[in-house]
């Protein structure tokens, strides 16, 4: 782990948090700085930087971020966002004395307003309480991912998550109809207010979607709804060519809309069954596995389903496959993609999450195999990924035989031709995870020069004195 290097003077935090208490009524109870919480609240999933904060503050309302923001900005102390800490980035981590803002407590779902489709919540709203929401009022809210059970809506705001459905249904950003935000400077804007339609000039949500909590922090969102699908049907199809994926993918997009396609190789394959969660999708053992996913409420579109897959059997893109029967066959089928992360997480995974146009797939997986295998022939390499959109996740497992240590330095080596091959096919160095502070040294192979310098002087805009979040995506002088 790194070795933290302190930002914050120890009695400028101790003169924050007791304005905190006796001039902006935070209950003592709101504050924590034991060394337990200190070390829970500092840090993200990523294992790449050791959590040092000075504090963790917890408001309750917009008021109360304000107040902490100015006062922040007063004794020149740097502040850390913090939502559901399930990040893989470093984007929530605070290594270098900060004090952490939790929106824990900031968790209530506000009005709904149904003619809209549209429903206000705070950042600390947990993404599967959301969709619990929705689905009380017959709504849906389709961004969805392994950690909805945990991370929060604020986080993924910052970071625009992404997730399984996104070839239909989009990123984070196409479901923030409004945001309510305190800037770096301790302003409070509302942005958008909720409209469908406003040709007002610069949409300024836009900016705060993705930022990372870079230039504030977000308190409260407009979340849209949809309506929810109907009798989602699962099919796992096996294949022996990386390239039959391709074709598969094409010829269910040409004739259906497709809710998610899933990919993941027999190295997943393999390591599930040795888990044993999880049961074989059919006898035969393919290179690859796609997952695809689509609404079927009429019997014409499971007939058009099933005459696609045997067009492609006879194609011979496809060796085999198992179609869902039912909704609980639906949920076993998920599990094959679901479980990959949590399966091979015993083998230390360096991972890296990455995108190019789906044309460039192939192409890109080939260049990647054999940067790896020929660098190092003792890797393991899993890929998984939601190729639908473009997005795959390389997964390079550690040999028993190395170090942790060992095995990252050498990983850091790899992602040199890693990420020169992202550039060279014009894609992200962070499909979804955000930049934080592992992919920091790496934004110039997806970013150009001057574009940087557009987003550091944006930064400097809403964050004149560099408190909010300061060392994630980018350094500021």
């Amino acid at each position: 782990m790194t070795a933290p290097i302190i930002c914050n003077n120890t009695a400028a935090v101790q003169a924050i948090l007791d304005s905190l208490v006796t001039q902006h009524q935070f209950d003592p109870a709101q504050i924590r700085t034991d060394l337990e919480s200190l070390e829970h609240w500092g840090k993200d999933w990523t294992k790449h930087f050791a959590p040092a904060p000075s504090a963790i503050v917890f408001p309750k309302t917009t008021e109360q971020v304000q107040a902490l923001v100015l006062l922040a900005n007063e004794h020149h102390v740097v502040l850390t966002p913090s939502g559901g800490r399930t990040g893989l980035s470093a984007g929530a981590v605070a290594a270098n004395g900060e004090i952490v803002v939790s929106m824990d407590k900031m968790n209530q779902i506000g009005t709904f307003y149904p003619a809209d489709r549209m429903v206000e919540i705070e950042a600390g709203v947990v993404t599967e309480q959301l969709q619990a929401f929705a689905e009380s009022h017959d709504l849906y809210y389709p961004v969805d991912f392994a950690s909805a059970g945990s991370s929060q809506m604020g986080g993924n705001i910052g970071t625009n998550a992404g997730g399984i459905k996104v070839i239909r249904y989009g990123m984070t950003r196409q479901w923030i109809m409004g945001l309510t935000v305190v800037t770096g400077k301790g302003d409070i804007l509302q942005l958008n207010r909720g409209m469908v339609k406003n040709a007002t000039g610069y949409d300024l949500r836009h900016l705060f979607i993705g930022s990372e909590g870079t230039l504030g922090l977000v308190t409260h969102a407009q979340i849209k709804l949809e309506r929810p699908p109907q009798d989602l049907t699962v099919m796992v199809l096996g294949m022996d060519n990386f390239s039959d994926v391709m074709n598969v993918l094409s010829a269910f997009q040409a004739k259906i809309d497709l809710t998610a396609f899933e990919f993941f190789d027999s190295v997943a394959i393999d390591k599930l069954m040795a888990h044993g969660q999880v049961q074989e999708p059919f006898e035969s053992r393919t290179k690859f596995y796609t997952l695809l996913e689509f609404e079927a409420p009429y019997e014409p579109i499971m007939d058009k389903a099933m005459a696609i897959f045997e067009d492609c059997m006879e194609q011979g893109w496809v060796v085999d496959g198992v179609m869902s029967q039912s909704i609980a066959q639906a949920q076993e089928l998920w599990k094959l993609r679901e479980y990959i992360s949590e399966t091979i997480s015993v083998f230390t995974p360096y991972k890296n999450d990455v995108s190019v146009l789906i044309t460039h797939v192939p192409a890109f997986i080939n260049d990647i195999d054999h940067i790896v295998s020929t660098n190092y022939p003792d890797f393991e390499v899993c890929w998984f990924g939601h190729i639908g959109d473009g997005n795959l996740h390389l997964n390079i497992l550690k040999p028993e035989t190395l170090s942790k240590d060992d095995f990252f330095a050498a990983c850091q080596v790899v992602n040199k031709y890693v990420f020169e091959t992202v550039q060279k096919y014009g894609g992200s160095v962070s499909a979804e995870h955000g930049v934080g502070m592992t992919k920091k040294p790496y934004l110039h192979y997806s970013r150009s020069e001057t574009e940087i310098e557009y987003l550091k002087e944006i930064k400097k805009v809403f964050d004149p004195n560099n408190i909010m979040n300061r060392g994630k995506i980018f350094d500021v002088e």
